[in-house]
């Protein structure tokens, strides 16, 4: 497994590696003592698994009183992944990172808490599986909104259209009047 931090340098990219034969392929996707010297030691709680239709934004999701780290990968199509700073404290505060993840590249990304995320659908559909360091929280749920001018995301928008979200993303905050962390 490679591990790159990128421009947010909490945010971290893994790469596998990929045995393929004539049976297929084999892929170790997760290693707790790897993970720990990379990324800090976590405890995952949740895992989830959803599918997308193109076009889909999910996001930019993230709690607040309960906040989630989320180790994210695409089984399935493509997607292009952001992670958003939210800590005020941080030095990165406001900025964002974003990474194709898909079913060829198999890489994964590590999102710590304090992050608001998202993912937008590039292939006719996509599946999309994370493991979660604290349990979901109705209630303790906000989100970004996905074009906030503050925040600048260049999302790689299918033929240009606006993405197909939920009413609540849809209505999310901006980064003026999100709640932060500190």
């Amino acid at each position: 497994m490679q591990f790159q931090r990128l421009d947010i340098p909490d945010v971290v990219l893994m790469t596998p590696r990929v045995h393929e034969d004539v049976r297929g392929y084999f892929v170790e996707t997760f290693r707790q003592d790897l993970f720990d010297s990379y990324c800090g030691h976590h405890t995952f709680v949740q895992d989830n698994h959803s599918r997308s239709n193109q076009g889909i934004l999910r996001g930019l999701h993230y709690q607040w009183k309960y906040p989630q780290g989320k180790l994210v990968r695409v089984t399935r199509g493509e997607v292009f992944d952001v992670a958003v700073d939210l800590r005020e404290s941080s030095p990165t505060f406001g900025r964002w990172v974003g990474v194709y993840l898909n079913d060829g590249n198999k890489q994964m990304l590590w999102i710590p808490a304090g992050f608001a995320h998202g993912f937008y659908v590039i292939s006719e559909e996509a599946e999309f599986q994370y493991k979660c360091t604290d349990y979901y929280v109705p209630g303790d749920e906000y989100s970004l909104h996905w074009n906030d001018p503050d925040l600048a995301i260049t999302w790689p928008l299918i033929y240009g259209s606006s993405p197909v979200q939920t009413e609540k993303d849809a209505g999310g905050h901006g980064l003026s009047t999100a709640p932060r962390f500190v």
